[in-house]
């Protein structure tokens, strides 16, 4: 066996250890019932669930990495696509399901019924990784052994990271229409839909996959990774879903630039 070929499995497996994680620091805390300076109880859940965004942030790294590695290297495989796949579902299916799951509970938490609503309300959480898993798997049979410049249907480390960006959006923002719209059941299961059609589409979205530096057939990429740059300094974590949003606008308005 070369060694030197199995790094980017390497690389696919610490993805799918950083997906555990998240799964784990998702799952920790617990609603909590606290009061405001005017001694109105309502419900939170601890600040501890942002480690889970941590997690798939750094999830979506070494997931950018082994595919990065895999073509410097030459070590394309059957075999790291699968374990890419297993991975991505994982850290940016089940993890980002358990976060909306979490904000759902804390959603119908703040009504009339607190925490004695049913448990079905929750259950429309896990459409995300079904679809993850359906986009995956089409792609490991379509995609992957016909490369071109596109995906179809969004990807799900994108998915993934609007999810992630959530629990990190609600506490470090001050604007209260903010945390209003995130504490919106009518907003989760929005982005649940949304985000689960678009994986599920066929919809041409660009593939962020540098083969050259060259300036012509990368426009766009450097584009959009301009604009991000300059969506992260001035709106710090907020800009990762309209990050996710413009990415996903662009590349259906400029989509005969690729496909």
């Amino acid at each position: 066996m070369n060694m030197v070929k199995q790094i980017p499995n390497l690389f696919t497996l610490l993805n799918l250890v950083f997906g555990c994680m998240a799964c784990v620091a998702a799952l920790q805390p617990g609603i909590i019932m606290t009061a405001d300076n005017n001694g109105q109880l309502y419900y939170d859940v601890p600040e501890q669930i942002w480690l889970a965004s941590v997690f798939i942030l750094a999830a979506a790294v070494v997931d950018y990495l082994d595919g990065f590695l895999a073509r410097l290297l030459r070590a394309n495989s059957a075999m790291g696509r699968e374990l890419d796949s297993l991975s991505d579902l994982v850290s940016f299916g089940v993890a980002p399901s358990l976060i909306l799951y979490q904000f759902l509970r804390l959603s119908w938490a703040q009504g009339e019924q607190g925490l004695h609503q049913s448990v079905m309300v929750l259950w429309p959480a896990f459409l995300l990784p079904v679809a993850a898993a359906w986009r995956l798997a089409r792609f490991n049979l379509y995609q992957a052994t016909n490369p071109s410049s596109h995906f179809k249907g969004l990807p799900a480390p994108a998915a993934g990271l609007f999810v992630a960006s959530l629990p990190l959006v609600y506490w470090q923002t001050n604007q209260a229409w903010v945390t209003a719209l995130l504490l919106n059941a009518l907003f989760l299961y929005s982005v649940l839909l949304i985000l689960s059609g678009l994986m599920l589409s066929q919809l041409p979205i660009l593939a962020f996959k540098f083969n050259s530096l060259a300036w012509k057939e990368n426009k766009l990429r450097y584009g959009i990774l301009a604009m991000a740059i300059l969506l992260l300094l001035f709106l710090q974590w907020l800009a990762i879903p309209l990050i996710i949003i413009c990415y996903v606008l662009l590349s259906l308005f400029f989509k005969k630039l690729f496909a």
